[in-house]
């Protein structure tokens, strides 16, 4: 079961032919859990989920088992299909896999709160044992939860609606339910979000943001005084100003050449986009390898 602490939504690692490269990607994941983060989602938003084949999504579930990091992963789905859906949660739920963040479909606007319930109603009658985070991301689903939607989710399915993983607006500041994950998507709210009862965080740019959210999370936990918090915001911001899947590739294909493959319609970032992302974080004294408090 997941708990509170840092997550990120870890990147996908890709060969020249745009295959998922499967070992690539799991070390990547392995890498920033012994760095500091609680544990990963893999095929959230970030790690080009939708773009990516039911096939090559359970290929890699069938691997994750044999890492020693295992009861740190987590899985989105990233599919708009209700029946993908719940193939691939029954698939790797045989591999002991029962945390999913589930996005409502996309590409259809206008949707209401009724038929968003409806289709994770028809997840949970599917597959009874399944742990949801709800993913409130309206700038990609074109769906923005409310808390009384996600109170009736609550009270009708306590044993399998357990989170939240709000990256739209303000959602986090408004939910208070007892035995309920709230996290933030964004580390510039981990503190405040905290200080309120959240969770923790679930986010793009703990791929390198890791070390650094950790220390803002465990001084938290210690009652100690905010060393990294400031950095830490000013590192998102940077990252905000940029496409964040173009700008995480482009500034992890520094120490591996294989993040600079994506997905189309996914591109890295122009070149100038580069040299002002990398002079901006080098002017916050952020490096990749040393991403802690200066």
């Amino acid at each position: 079961m997941i708990k509170k602490g840092v997550y990120a939504a870890t990147l996908s690692v890709l060969d020249d032919n745009c295959s998922l490269n499967i070992d690539e990607t799991i070390t990547h994941a392995e890498n920033i859990i012994k760095e500091g983060l609680h544990g990963v989602f893999f095929f959230g938003s970030t790690g080009q989920s939708q773009l990516i084949s039911m096939a090559e999504k359970k290929e890699l579930v069938s691997k994750l088992p044999l890492s020693k990091f295992k009861n740190s992963f987590y899985l989105g789905t990233g599919f708009n299909s209700l029946k993908d859906n719940i193939e691939f949660i029954k698939y790797s739920m045989e591999y002991d896999f029962h945390t999913f963040l589930i996005m409502p479909p996309a590409y259809y606007k206008g949707n209401s709160d009724a038929g968003v319930f409806e289709f994770y109603t028809k997840i949970i009658k599917n597959v009874p044992k399944v742990k949801i985070i709800l993913y409130n991301f309206e700038k990609l689903s074109g769906f923005k939860f409310e808390p009384e939607l996600i109170k009736k989710l609550v009270s009708s399915y306590p044993k399998n609606i357990i989170g939240c993983k709000d990256s739209t607006y303000n959602l986090y500041e408004k939910i208070k339910i007892n035995d309920f994950l709230m996290f933030p998507g964004d580390e510039s709210k981990l503190l405040k979000g905290l200080e309120i009862g959240c969770s923790g965080c679930i986010s793009a740019i703990a791929n390198v943001t890791h070390k650094l959210a950790r220390e803002v999370f465990d001084d938290f936990q210690k009652n100690k005084p905010q060393n990294s918090n400031e950095k830490l915001i000013n590192v998102r911001q940077t990252f905000d100003k940029y496409n964040l899947i173009s700008s995480l590739h482009s500034y992890m294909s520094l120490q591996n050449a294989k993040f600079k493959n994506l997905l189309p319609p996914l591109t890295l970032l122009n070149s100038n986009d580069q040299k002002e992302l990398f002079k901006k974080l080098e002017s916050l004294k952020f490096n990749l390898n040393k991403n802690i408090a200066a």
